[in-house]
């Protein structure tokens, strides 16, 4: 880059004359259009663009200059923003095309520069690497994406010279982009009020996609244009002398109708070329404004309608109702002369600027969309009236605002085909997963963005290709209900946790309905109902689900029933609760934990590793008293750990690991993978051989290309475990290693 600097401060790049006119001819087109005009800024970013493109040529043959330079002329000339975003129109495709990098533009241009061309690459790679559907939602997803309006103004002037000069790319590519151009461009263009841009887009990607209708239209209006002209001629005429005799200034002029209008109106309403009546159009544009204004719009019409028959089902009053967005004017079609069809629209001139400029959303009733967005709209007459009216203090201050007032709280992500989701900002994979199917949210597993594993709590981005791993064996993880933010996603999860509650009671039942089977008691309800109250269980079911969950053994529950009147129970609990009571006092008095775990099982005190979840030391753990008197150990993520914290907050003991002896621990992995020959045969390598551990059992399953498989091993401590993990990621084909919950 230091090459780049030296020749920008020396000037002796050697640019030739016909590009140095070019240049000329631009600033000269600047100052006719844009409020100020930083000719330095403009030179310099030439000068960087013809350097970075100097060996460059386009597919047409032509030096690839002329692309920023003719990107930057319709960037002066038909959108007329500022000066800066003429340099970038100039650097757009720089930092994508060559060795300049985006560090050298902050360093040479400024800040604001880098974010604009960063912008213009970051869009520009969505459109290169994916397939795109779903058109209003990357309509979005590119706002969203541009952290300055410059950026969208800009990849609209590339588009339309991209479109002027597509006859050189090859069929199936031309195809492609007049489609994105078609469905994207062109309808994001008329929501900013650039019109003209708009039209030509159109035309173009018509020319493309359909060239024997565009053709047919062009060469029937060629044939008709003197005709057309003669008979508009023919109409305006008496119309004009019967205004000026009512004593009423205004204008009047055809009504412009790009191709594709007339053959979206020709498809629509199947007819020929000839009988699209609004082919004769005009607008009268009355200068008087306020109440007069409107006074003068209805003499006009009655000038009009007395002139000529008018056709009641056509006629539309948008000035006494004017449309929810704004719109007014009033609309009619009569009857010409030899009886053709003219439509004629009357309004004022305050009517007409507010109709052009696209206060009035004109686009959602071109584009058939029903559903208004008040926020859209709001932003887009900022737009329009900057667009309309440059001035350099108000163009600053909405650059600044741009990305507080449009999709703050909305996100744009891409799925594996290249479809668009929308999601809430804060937005994780856990909720794109819901949001493509209830069924893949469900049995997610892991996720990779943007082709990288990433955890399930991570928050996307607008412009994220999300890719979603699924297993059946895999279910809901309460933890999940921490950082989801869709309701779809809280509702299916808090659906599920119920569910299982549900099921957890049942198994419950069996179980203890099995072992009383077996053990010939027989117990009616009420009978349980006594027993669990003077368990402290507040219902059956609340002690049917402990037992289901392994929180309480259905042998408690047999020796509770034997007990007969629970006196001997009731002593025994007595005890248990003074001594753990003893327990508790003296951690609140020392501040230090009532009991330290060694790793081995105390005789004195009876501790138990839960089940639900399996401890290992270095885990952060709490202590719970069960229901028959043992300290139970659970890691404060185990999926029991919220119903214990928040029920049973008595019956907490705080515990903590003390130095540990040589004593080795259960710990489960499941292992997700690509399922290909030898994989298993890796992972066991490194876990007995590399690390040295003892594998207690494996077992592995596989379908649709994916290998899944749970490992249950030795470990001594939380470390070692970790050491594991991070030693199997490493192994190819491994999309990710988890520890195992249950």
């Amino acid at each position: 880059m230091v090459q780049v600097s030296t020749l920008l401060k020396e000037g002796d790049l050697n640019i030739p004359e016909e590009f140095q006119q070019r240049l000329d001819t631009l600033i000269q087109a600047c100052h006719r259009h844009l409020p100020r005009v930083d000719e330095e800024l403009i030179r310099r970013a030439f000068r960087v663009s013809y350097w970075a493109h100097r060996d460059h040529r386009r597919v047409t043959g032509e030096p690839y200059i002329l692309h920023p330079l003719e990107v930057a002329f319709i960037v002066a000339e038909d959108i007329s923003f500022d000066d800066v975003s003429v340099a970038a129109a100039l650097l757009h495709d720089v930092v994508e095309d060559s060795d300049i990098s985006l560090d050298f533009i902050r360093e040479e241009f400024g800040e604001t520069m880098g974010i604009i061309i960063d912008g213009l690459t970051k869009i520009q790679d969505v459109f290169t690497l994916r397939e795109l559907g779903q058109a209003e939602n990357v309509r979005k997803l590119m706002l969203s994406m541009a952290e300055d309006i410059r950026v969208i103004l800009v990849k609209f002037a590339d588009r339309l010279h991209n479109m002027r000069t597509i006859e050189a790319l090859p069929p199936q590519k031309r195809l492609k982009i007049a489609t994105e151009t078609l469905e994207l461009f062109a309808p994001l263009a008329h929501r900013f009020g650039l019109f003209k841009i708009k039209s030509e887009l159109e035309d173009l990607s018509l020319k493309v996609l359909q060239p024997d209708e565009y053709y047919a239209i062009v060469r029937g209006l060629n044939e008709s244009k003197k005709e057309r002209e003669a008979y508009i001629q023919r109409f305006i005429e008496p119309l004009k002398q019967r205004l000026e005799e009512a004593g009423l200034e205004f204008d009047l002029y055809g009504r412009p109708k790009n191709i594709y209008s007339i053959y979206r109106k020709m498809k629509r309403q199947n007819k020929p070329l000839e009988e699209i009546y609004d082919l004769f159009a005009i607008r009268i544009v009355l200068k008087s404004s306020g109440r007069k204004g409107k006074e003068d719009c209805w003499r006009a019409y009655s000038i009009v309608t007395d002139l000529y028959k008018p056709l009641p089902e056509r006629f539309r009053d948008f000035i006494s109702v004017p449309k929810s967005n704004g719109y007014q004017s009033l609309h009619t079609t009569v009857l010409g002369p030899e009886g053709r069809k003219v439509e004629v629209q009357i309004r004022t001139q305050e009517m007409h600027e507010v109709a052009e400029r696209g206060v009035a959303a004109h686009w959602r009733y071109k584009e058939g969309i029903e559903e208004p967005d008040p926020k859209m709209d709001q932003w887009l007459r900022w737009v329009r009236e900057i667009l309309e009216n440059p001035k350099p203090d108000q163009a600053t201050e909405f650059v600044k605002e741009f990305r507080l007032n449009l999709y703050d709280d909305e996100i744009y992500v891409f799925t594996p085909k290249g479809d668009v989701i929308s999601l809430p900002q804060g937005a994780t994979p856990v909720d794109f997963a819901f949001r493509v199917h209830t069924e893949v949210g469900l049995h997610c597993i892991g996720a990779k963005v943007n082709g990288k594993l990433v955890p399930l709590s991570y928050k996307l981005k607008s412009g994220d290709q999300v890719e979603i791993i699924t297993s059946k064996k895999q279910t809901p993880n309460p933890d999940w209900m921490k950082f989801v933010v869709t309701q779809k996603a809280r509702s299916h999860i808090r659906h599920w946790i119920n569910e299982q509650r549900r099921k957890t009671i049942e198994l419950g039942k069996e179980l203890w309905e099995k072992r009383a089977q077996r053990l010939g008691l027989e117990v009616d309800e009420r009978q349980l109902q006594r027993v669990a109250h003077r368990l402290k269980f507040p219902n059956l079911q609340q002690m049917f689900y402990e037992i289901g969950s392994g929180l309480f053994e259905v042998d408690e529950l047999v020796r509770a029933l034997r007990a007969g009147d629970g006196q001997q129970q009731e002593s025994q609990s007595q005890a248990l609760r003074l001594k753990y009571e003893s327990f508790l006092d003296t951690a609140k008095e020392t501040g230090q934990p009532a009991l330290k775990i060694d790793g081995e099982l105390h005789t004195d005190i009876v501790t138990t590793y839960a089940s639900c979840c399996n401890p290992i030391p270095g885990d952060e753990v709490f202590g719970y008293v069960s229901r028959s008197g043992a300290i139970k150990i659970h890691r404060v993520n185990c999926k029991n750990a919220p119903y214990l914290l928040i029920n049973h907050p008595d019956r907490i003991v705080p515990v903590e690991w003390s130095r540990q002896k040589d004593v080795q621990f259960l710990a489960a992995l499941r292992v997700i993978g690509e399922d290909r020959v030898g994989i298993v045969s890796d992972i066991t390598t490194v876990i007995s051989k590399s690390l040295k551990t003892n594998i207690r059992s494996i077992t592995v399953d596989s379908e649709d290309g994916v290998f899944e498989g749970t490992i249950v091993l030795y470990v001594s401590d939380l470390e070692h475990l970790r050491r594991v993990i991070e030693r199997i990621k490493r192994i190819d084909g491994i999309y990710g290693v988890y520890r195992f919950e249950e």
